[in-house]
């Protein structure tokens, strides 16, 4: 998404943000009911011209909304509202923008309940497992199989485990019909976690597990080269060449780099 449809998303979800932080625990509800949304977006393209076509009067799409989705909590509906007065460079951004704001709904859930660090941990988990685990992935992302199939067999692995917040997260994320990868939804997740407690997220891969003082270094390291606080989520990988590689966003850090970024940091310090 970009352009027009990226302005229209991050408009409407710097409104929505105060609204999810406010609902408290019901956010879980605001959440479930925009994956509603969503999900009917996705199953009907009449619907989806209908919110998105330019010609069309906002208040011709306030109606629209209301009629559908009327029984939803106000707060869901006034959401849906806003993003179909918007502009779209196309039509499946709308779906797009609408799922955004049920994730963060969601993490706003986590985090009135004081868990979202337990989530954002708890997906990373989930990614690493999937990463490390072929079938499994092959399994969870197959959309020959019905959602029933495959959320049974998601939770024969988690087995009640997890925070609420990170099951309905993962449930959101095996059950979704379009065609973004199970592996980077869940990567978007832990980034929308880590940006919602105010930190740069930063992948770390290993070839052997971190001590606590290498882990405090390397945080200090990308904290000072960042200029923000830093989220580590490390995990261990013997394959690894030169000994860890770090992903903060797009960008990839290698232990020269990282040992070049240490040296500068140093010698402002001294």
């Amino acid at each position: 998404m970009r352009g027009t449809s990226q302005a229209s998303r991050d408009a409407v979800l710097r409104e929505f943000e105060p609204v999810a932080n406010a609902a408290g625990a019901d956010a879980m509800t605001l959440g479930s009911q925009l994956f509603v949304v969503v999900d009917a977006l996705d199953g009907s393209g009449s619907l989806r011209r209908a919110l998105t076509d330019p010609a069309r009067d906002a208040d011709a799409k306030s109606v629209l909304v209301k009629q559908l989705f009327g029984g939803f909590d106000p707060r869901v509906v006034d959401a849906v509202t806003s993003f179909a007065g918007r502009r779209w460079s196309e039509e499946a951004d709308l779906a797009v923008a609408v799922e955004d704001a049920g994730v963060e709904a969601l993490l706003a859930a986590a985090q009135a309940n004081g868990t979202l660090d337990t989530v954002e941990e708890e997906l990373f988990a989930m990614q690493r497992i999937l990463e490390g685990d072929r079938d499994l992935l092959v399994a969870l992302s197959n959309r020959s199989a019905s959602r029933e199939v495959r959320l049974e067999l998601l939770e024969g692995i988690l087995k009640g485990r997890l925070d609420a917040v990170t099951r309905a997260l993962l449930h959101r994320a095996v059950e979704k019909v379009r065609g973004q990868r199970l592996i980077t939804t869940l990567k978007a997740y832990v980034q929308a976690a880590a940006a919602r407690r105010g930190r740069l997220l930063a992948s770390v891969v290993s070839a052997v597990e971190l001590s606590a003082a290498q882990r405090t270094r390397l945080h200090s390291i990308l904290s000072s080269a960042y200029g923000r606080e830093v989220q580590l989520n490390v995990a261990v990988d013997p394959e690894v060449l030169g000994g860890i590689k770090v992903q903060v966003g797009t960008e990839v850090v290698d232990g020269t780099v990282l040992a070049r970024l240490d040296e500068a940091r140093r010698r402002l310090v001294s």
